[in-house]
């Protein structure tokens, strides 16, 4: 029987392709504003999936703009009552729901204390909606299997087109329009060597650098959600700090590769892996001696981690499957987690 999230994760290419064609006027606006008005620091507020947008948020940000983004944890206000002091800067908020009262209660709280607020949020009544100052729907359409796929990428490629009209950046915003025919293009991709690779294990670990830092960490999270695989996600850099004493002949080690200036730090060390005896599959956007899996590049360099996403999406999915797993319904969760 198809998955919910085979259908929705399919469906990504015309999710992206609907929010290209809205709000275009609200994005410029935005840029322009912030060309005039540069905040001095950018707070993030999110959980789950929609953090790790925000991490893409954050190295696509200070790479072009040279502005600092932290990821502000919601406990600091709504457990510890923190007093925030967020005076010229601007709090981004992503969320799928846009209903979480911590998420709503930090955002609110980043608004009362002197920040600018923009929200990608793909309900559009929500209480997150509602209270932002500048608010861009992800118009991914309802989503229904717990695993988030198309509102991921959906996050990811809002967050590129604010980047590209905040910095100018017309190759950027002319790729993103030919996004969804590339997305197409790699969904034919053949999976197989994932599903051979991660059946029967319990443990994994899955590395990028820089933007695929956030991917990693999201494909981390869908081992853990749909396939009960003990997954953690590192940057190609930090695992040398301590994680890779884990390896073992054999160890099962996941890698995302898109090019640019990371690139070539996670291609060596999916070498050094390999000749510890880990088993690394490496998927990458640029042919390489040590890439198993070659997929389309986008039209710039920022977009190929969407293209990988969305191919792993697919394969995680069919992974699920192949361990006899419903992945539309993981043990314990819910689509919408209510947290305070």
């Amino acid at each position: 029987m198809t998955s919910k999230m085979f259908l929705e994760s399919t469906s990504t290419p015309s999710v992206i392709a609907r929010q290209l064609s809205q709000d275009e006027d609200r994005f410029h606006e935005l840029g322009v504003y912030l060309q005039k008005n540069a905040p001095a620091f950018i707070a993030t507020v999110a959980r789950g999936s929609s953090d790790h947008a925000c991490s893409y948020a954050a190295y696509m940000i200070t790479a072009q703009m040279g502005i600092p983004v932290m990821s502000l944890p919601p406990s600091v206000v709504t457990l510890y009552q923190s007093p925030l002091k967020m005076r010229n800067s601007l709090a981004i908020g992503v969320s799928q729901s846009g209903k979480s009262p911590d998420i709503v209660s930090t955002f609110d709280e980043c608004a009362r204390s002197g920040a600018k607020t923009v929200a990608f949020i793909n309900v559009e009544d929500s209480p997150l909606a509602k209270s932002a100052e500048f608010f861009f729907p992800l118009y991914a359409g309802s989503e229904q299997s717990v695993a988030a796929t198309k509102s991921f990428i959906a996050s990811l490629a809002a967050i590129a087109r604010f980047v590209g009209h905040w910095s100018h950046n017309q190759a950027l915003l002319d790729a993103l329009k030919r996004l969804p025919e590339i997305l197409e293009v790699a969904q034919k991709t053949q999976l197989s060597q994932v599903v051979e690779l991660f059946h029967n294990k319990k443990n994994a670990l899955v590395l990028g650098r820089g933007p695929s830092c956030s991917i990693a960490m999201e494909a981390a999270l869908k081992f853990k959600e749909t396939c009960s695989i003990q997954a953690e996600a590192f940057s190609s850099a930090e695992v040398k700090h301590g994680p890779k004493a884990l390896i073992e002949p054999k160890y099962p080690i996941l890698m995302f590769a898109p090019r640019g200036p990371a690139q070539k730090d996670i291609v060596d060390t999916a070498k050094e892996m390999r000749a510890l005896g880990a088993d690394v599959l490496l998927i990458s956007t640029q042919k390489s001696d040590e890439a198993n899996i070659v997929l389309p590049c986008a039209g710039d360099p920022w977009l190929d981690p969407l293209v990988i996403i969305q191919v792993f999406h697919l394969a995680v999915e069919q992974l699920a499957r192949e361990r006899g797993m419903n992945p539309d319904n993981p043990p314990h969760l819910n689509k919408v987690t209510l947290t305070v």
